[in-house]
């Protein structure tokens, strides 16, 4: 047989140059993430989508990653259809469905069968696919403990209940054991009755009670996008509320998703995850990718300023090294950093360092100089940059500084929209003054505090 054609030396060595840098970007989450509990929640029509074996592949190579994987799963499209083979009225109240006796035989029936494909599927060890090689062990089970909603409404609700206790214990044994646990939603009463529970209330309560380091829901929505539909890739807890506050603007998937991500996040989650389902490697590329393909929801704003530690000095290289190649900032050793780390403040995103900047006092004078002021690529259209001068410029007021100067070669333009004014060398502290490198020539400019 022949072989295909080889692509051009070029275009190999630029994949090969993308791969690489992918793996080496990606790795910090791997690191991150290893031993840590996702819980990914998803519909029956997941289940029954052909494209679900991507989303099988995704699991199996993050759980060969070492993150603890617990999979819940929802039936409702296969309950539809067995009510409607049977010529059973399907029935709903505020969004749950109304589960008599009759109906809880067609829940069991379709709960079996979506069971049955998720474990046939992640049991395929095909040769020359992505499960090759792969053992998957999938552990179910009466883990959850349930009771009757009741009556809603005046309506009585029947055989469909709500999370009364989850069994985390055995669930815990069962990850420590290296399995991939699946839950259906379902609940058993200590008197031996079945109940439907909601699948995104299963999820919520599961990855709560667990502890878990993320809740991922896959939906049909790309994530949660704003009043002129733009993507936001990021929420606060407080935040997400104040959209759902406007709950017309917000697409039914999400309004039915998001109430949960917030109410996992403000009970401990540390993350919750909104992704498309229809997205080939969604999961892949929101967990390993610096800006993800959905909405990350947390209870705090993943963006913060803050002190610099000397466990920062590698973050803060990361950030200034490419600008000290190009002749912007002054080079300055790993050494100089870490005997001036407390000079230091840092924009965190996520847990990782992606803007610096620095004040250097001299309360002689009562002047500071804002250096190694630097952001990210990624994050430069974002008001990081203004941040982190807004707060070296409050921390120069804490130190009783009547003024900031700064000296730049390349950003001019940017210091002169924020308020200073053009200085000469004659303006600088004296000390400043006999370590001016003539060499570099850079510009001087002053701002009063």
């Amino acid at each position: 047989m022949a072989r295909e054609p080889a692509a051009p030396p070029d275009a190999r060595s630029a994949t090969m140059r993308g791969f690489v840098q992918w793996i080496r970007a990606a790795a910090p989450y791997v690191h991150a993430f290893r031993g840590k509990t996702f819980v990914i929640a998803f519909g029956g029509e997941v289940v029954a989508d052909e494209a679900f074996l991507g989303i099988i592949h995704d699991l199996n190579l993050l759980h060969s990653l070492g993150i603890r994987l617990v999979v819940v799963h929802g039936m409702r499209p296969q309950i539809e259809a067995i009510l409607a083979q049977q010529n059973i009225p399907s029935r709903y109240h505020g969004g749950l469905r109304i589960t008599d006796a009759e109906t809880m035989d067609c829940v069991l029936e379709a709960a079996g069968q979506a069971r049955s494909r998720i474990e046939a599927m992640l049991s395929l060890g095909m040769s020359n696919s992505p499960m090759a090689g792969a053992y998957n062990r999938v552990s179910s089970g009466n883990y959850i403990t349930a009771k009757p909603i009741g009556i809603v409404d005046g309506v009585d609700m029947m055989l469909t209940g709500e999370v009364r206790r989850i069994d985390t214990q055995a669930i815990q044994q069962r990850l420590d054991d290296g399995d991939i646990v699946l839950i259906s939603p379902l609940g058993y009463s200590p008197t031996g009755e079945l109940f439907n529970l909601a699948l995104e209330e299963v999820a919520m309560q599961v990855s709560v009670r667990l502890k878990a380091h993320k809740l991922v829901f896959l939906m049909e929505n790309d994530g949660v996008r704003n009043g002129r539909k733009r993507l936001l890739t990021d929420l606060s807890t407080r935040d997400a509320e104040a959209l759902l506050a406007k709950p017309a603007s917000l697409s039914p998937d999400v309004r039915h998703y998001l109430p949960c991500a917030i109410r996992a996040c403000d009970n401990g989650v540390v993350r919750a995850h909104l992704l498309s389902r229809h997205m080939d490697g969604a999961l892949l590329l929101e967990f390993f990718t610096r800006d993800g393909v959905g909405t990350m929801v947390a209870s705090t704003p993943l963006a913060h300023l803050r002190s610099a530690t000397i466990d920062d000095v590698l973050g803060i290289i990361s950030i200034i090294e490419p600008l000290e190649e190009q002749g912007v900032l002054v080079r300055r050793s790993r050494e100089r950093l870490e005997t001036e780390i407390e000079r230091f403040v840092v924009a965190e995103y996520d847990n990782q360092i992606i803007g610096c900047a620095a004040l250097y006092a001299f309360p002689e004078e009562r002047v500071g100089e804002l250096a190694a002021l630097a952001v990210h690529p990624d994050f430069r259209r974002e008001g990081y940059g203004e941040a982190l001068m807004q707060e070296i410029e409050a921390r120069a007021r804490k130190h009783k500084l009547g003024a900031l100067f700064v000296l730049t070669t390349r950003t001019a333009g940017w210091f002169l929209e924020r308020g200073f004014r053009v200085a000469t060398i004659a303006d600088l502290p004296k000390q400043k003054q006999a370590l001016y490198n003539f060499q570099r020539k850079s510009q001087v400019y002053r701002k009063p505090l």
